[in-house]
């Protein structure tokens, strides 16, 4: 069985669509909890998510000083739900593109499927993207193809930020030493769950881009995305060198006649 969820949240300035997006969540598992981890918005999303959480015990509200970005974000979501016992943990966005209705399926497959980390990917058979323009679309299947190459992931969609994590496989990873964000927290955390030893499946899912507020997307989170995916890929490499060159030294140290 699934066990305790927690889906974490966090918000930025999504007073608009935050409402809606966690009226969706509980109706779509209304067995599920949610943290909403919030930067000090400044228009006001956290007192807006205190006054929900007031009215429905379900809802819990992180407050944080200040921007400090996603990934900081859900790392700061991840250890609070670790600490309270929650057997699986659920990254999800606020603006709606997420769509919430999305969200049993990806459950589903933790126990179906035997997963200990399922990803919402919009680039496998079944996924697709609404009201994207052509160049998002075109950033997003090449930042996955050169993620994919470069660190050899098994993954259609490593950058993708809808996924359930089971608990076990968080405990494994080592949070505090995670520094990414954007793009590259998601990839960061699939290798780091991959190598930890965690099953990962990936479920289609429709992607539709938000409708109110505005992108957190950059140039600052694509540029950082490039330069940490190479160098893990170079890192890959060379090790895969270092191997390969330690394996062709003992097989000659091996053959080497003994001298008597």
């Amino acid at each position: 069985m699934t066990g305790r969820v927690l889906v974490v949240v966090p918000t930025y300035n999504e007073a608009q669509s935050l409402p809606g997006t966690l009226a969706r969540l509980r109706a779509a598992v209304p067995t599920a909890d949610v943290l909403v981890v919030d930067d000090a918005s400044p228009d006001g999303t956290g007192r807006l998510a205190d006054e929900i959480a007031a009215g429905d015990p379900a809802v819990h509200v992180l407050h944080r000083a200040g921007k400090q970005g996603l990934g900081r974000a859900y790392v700061a979501g991840f250890g609070w739900g670790l600490e309270r016992g929650y057997d699986v943990l659920v990254e999800m966005d606020a603006d709606g593109s997420h769509q919430p209705e999305d969200l049993p399926r990806l459950l589903a497959a933790l126990d179906d499927d035997g997963a200990d980390l399922v990803i919402g990917s919009r680039w496998v058979p079944g996924g697709r993207v609404e009201n994207w323009p052509w160049h998002r679309l075109v950033l997003s299947r090449g930042a996955n193809t050169y993620t994919r190459l470069a660190m050899g992931l098994p993954v259609r969609d490593a950058t993708a930020g809808y996924r359930a994590y089971r608990a076990r496989v968080l405990a494994r990873v080592r949070l505090d030493e995670v520094q990414s964000q954007g793009y590259c927290f998601q990839v960061d955390m699939t290798w780091r769950a991959l190598r930890a030893g965690a099953v990962v499946r990936e479920v289609p899912i429709t992607f539709v881009e938000r409708a109110a507020g505005r992108s957190k997307m950059s140039n600052r989170i694509v540029v950082e995305a490039l330069v940490r995916v190479t160098g893990w890929g170079v890192a890959r490499r060379a090790g895969q060198a270092a191997g390969a060159l330690r394996t062709a030294m003992a097989a000659v140290s091996g053959r080497r006649p003994s001298r008597t």
